[in-house]
């Protein structure tokens, strides 16, 4: 059994059911890939995939495991400490064009990033922070790369997944690598796990943003930011958007990418209709002419919503637009027009939020 701690939160990888009590998350991983997730008694009693638990990897996370008493008596210690597992040792590199950390070249070209990590199967996580958090979610690394002055601050992490290579390098190679100078620790390349549907993302949820096209990915991380801090239930993004996991995306975010649960909505503009069928008020925020105010739509306190962004430069597509049930607009001061549309979705996500559960 491996452990390893971010933050409060204990993040375990075991595979036998005995060597773990007292997880408040079960996340039963199947070749890479979450299957199923739950309490201890929600899992046994839906079976399926963790009644084969003997033959996966699973993951448990609690917020204090010294209260909870995650771990048995014999499991407690430092990952990779007597755990009878022999790691090979970190890869050290001395070619930027080693072969073997091709996923790792042209970080900075964002045409081609977009195109090879789609079809890989792949993202990069940027930094030991965001790697500790996409690893807290569920996610696995396939691979690390870093200067070797960052071997002990990952070791944790590192140990959790022995299949997956360590590769180390001086910050010259490494600035050949990636195209950039990596002064955040460390990369790994992670799998990305596969979408859910729209309706199981957003089922139990009351307040929805919708992220129509935006391509900045500075602009889609801050949205991801503001919606986990105030208390958005989940993210849609389109087709055309860009992709929240991108390296960008992603640090901008904070990692609240991997908090925060999302998937794409597709087709789109009709699949809104998936959202509507549920019972949400679809709203979009417009500068058009004819549009509530933020404080109106606020005020009718919808118990499901969901608010649709558009992009940074045309606001909503027409097609969008002629499905909402509402047009809203924030009213400018001073003669200017707009906000910036992570500055504006961080407005109406606070304006709008659903009242405390009693």
């Amino acid at each position: 059994m491996n452990a390893l701690r971010v933050g409060r939160t204990s993040f375990v990888i075991a595979h036998r059911l005995s060597t773990i009590t007292g997880a408040d998350l079960i996340v039963v991983m199947e070749a890479g890939r979450i299957v199923e997730q739950g309490s201890h008694p929600d899992l046994l009693a839906a079976g399926g995939a963790y009644a084969r638990l003997h033959a996966s990897q699973f993951a448990a996370a609690v917020e204090d495991d010294e209260e909870a008493g995650l771990v048995d008596a014999g499991g407690a210690g430092r990952a990779g400490e007597n755990d009878g597992v022999t790691r090979p040792a970190p890869i050290e590199l001395t070619d930027a064009a080693d072969p073997r950390v091709a996923e790792y070249t042209g970080l900075t070209d964002v045409a081609l990033r977009t195109r090879y990590e789609s079809g890989a199967g792949l993202y990069m996580a940027e930094s030991s922070t965001v790697i500790g958090r996409a690893v807290a979610a569920g996610h696995v690394p396939r691979s690390f790369l870093m200067a070797p002055r960052w071997l002990e601050q990952m070791s944790d992490v590192v140990a959790a997944f022995p299949d997956a290579p360590v590769y180390t390098a001086p910050e010259a190679v490494l600035e050949g690598i990636t195209g950039f100078h990596l002064h955040r620790g460390a990369l790994a390349a992670m799998n990305r796990p596969a979408l859910p549907a729209v309706a199981d993302v957003v089922r139990d949820t009351r307040r929805v943003a919708v992220i129509e096209d935006v391509v900045d990915h500075t602009n889609v991380g801050a949205m991801f930011r503001s919606a986990a801090g105030i208390g958005v239930d989940a993210v849609l993004v389109t087709p055309r958007c860009a992709d929240p996991l991108y390296r960008r995306s992603v640090r901008v975010s904070m990692g609240t990418v991997f908090q925060v649960p999302w998937t794409r909505i597709d087709p789109w503009p009709s699949g809104v209709t998936v959202l509507q069928d549920l019972g949400f008020v679809v709203a979009g925020m417009t500068l058009g002419e004819g549009a509530v105010t933020l404080d109106s739509l606020a005020a009718a306190r919808h118990e499901r919503l969901a608010l649709v962004f558009g992009t940074e430069g045309h606001g909503l597509t027409d097609r969008a637009d002629a499905l909402l049930d509402a047009r809203v607009t924030i009213p400018m001061m001073n003669g200017v027009d707009s906000l910036n549309v992570a500055a504006s979705s961080a407005v109406a996500f606070y304006a709008t939020r659903a009242a405390p559960l009693s």
